[in-house]
């Protein structure tokens, strides 16, 4: 595994990346690649890199996995940035440096992503036809979440909050920087949080895989193009390439269950594929072997195909 820094022009800060090769690797030849996508408040050490980047890697591509902007070993400022269209222009550079390394096969690029990465993932395939393989695990579509429980099912009042927010700090006020997630599943259940995804979620990032880059967290007044963003939209004509969307039928309040459904349902491809892990959840897809076997098992197969 290579980290490194892409600054593409016109770009005003590095992302990092790591960047897992195949066995054997050989840089005199060229390799199928894929882009594996962080989920929000995540890092490029977790899921999409120590668990999908490794095992796509060792089944023959070379992986690059990248930090957000404004998160993690990426640069740009005011740090902890969640904006959805920032994350699809990041893929989109990052695409740019996969097309330029000389060990690449350019016309051979796929995309994976977990949690909102899913989606953030489902929105680049859609507008940028250099992807010819699709993979979301877990998606969600973070603009529906936000409009719904992130933002309390009240989005005027949540953009509203965040316009007072925002003018309170161009006047000098601290920022209001808001965490994801409890410090602990007990505290989290003291708190009267039941549901599965929260709970779960805290379990995985304070406990099965803490890393000083995940920040589970946001900047709030600068979330609010969000609210207005959709990662299914125009889907019906424009998402056509050949696709695999995997989550578990163990539904949490963050909706990748509905979410999966909805996208195969409304994506144009005439190549897609739906993959129901029976009897796991969301969170149980980011580093439990048994479903991400199941969930391997489908996925590479599918992109050794389509790559």
């Amino acid at each position: 595994m290579e980290t490194v820094s892409i600054r593409n022009p016109g770009m005003t800060w590095d992302i990092a990346a790591n960047v897992h090769f195949p066995p054997g690797f050989d840089a005199a030849r060229r390799y199928p690649a894929v882009i594996s996508n962080h989920p929000i408040g995540s890092c490029k050490e977790q899921t999409a890199g120590n668990v999908y980047g490794a095992a796509l890697a060792e089944a023959g591509f070379v992986v690059v996995v990248p930090d957000a902007s404004f998160q993690g070993g990426s640069g740009g400022s005011p740090r902890w940035i969640e904006d959805a269209e920032q994350r699809v222009r990041d893929y989109r550079d990052v695409i740019d440096y996969m097309q330029r390394l000389p060990y690449v096969d350019p016309e051979r690029i796929g995309i994976l992503g977990i949690c909102g990465g899913g989606g953030y993932s489902i929105k680049t395939t859609i507008i940028d036809k250099r992807i010819k393989a699709l993979v979301s695990i877990t998606g969600v579509n973070f603009g529906r979440l936000f409009r719904e429980g992130f933002s309390g099912f009240n989005p005027v009042g949540t953009l509203e909050a965040m316009a007072a927010q925002r003018t309170a700090e161009n006047a000098g006020s601290e920022q209001r920087v808001d965490v994801f997630l409890p410090e602990s599943v007990e505290a989290g259940k003291a708190a009267g949080i039941a549901d599965i995804d929260v709970l779960e979620a805290t379990d995985y990032y304070r406990n099965r895989n803490p890393q000083a880059n995940s920040g589970t967290r946001m900047l709030f007044s600068h979330a609010a193009t969000n609210i207005a963003w959709d990662a299914f939209a125009f889907a019906e004509t424009l998402l056509t390439q050949p696709m695999m969307v995997v989550f578990g039928d163990k539904p949490g309040g963050f909706g990748a269950y509905r979410d999966g459904m909805e996208i195969y349902g409304r994506a144009a491809s005439k190549d897609k594929h739906l993959v129901v892990v029976e009897g796991w959840s969301h969170y149980d897809l980011y580093d439990q072997p048994e479903p991400v076997g199941i969930a391997l098992a489908k996925v590479i197969p599918f992109l050794k195909e389509r790559l």
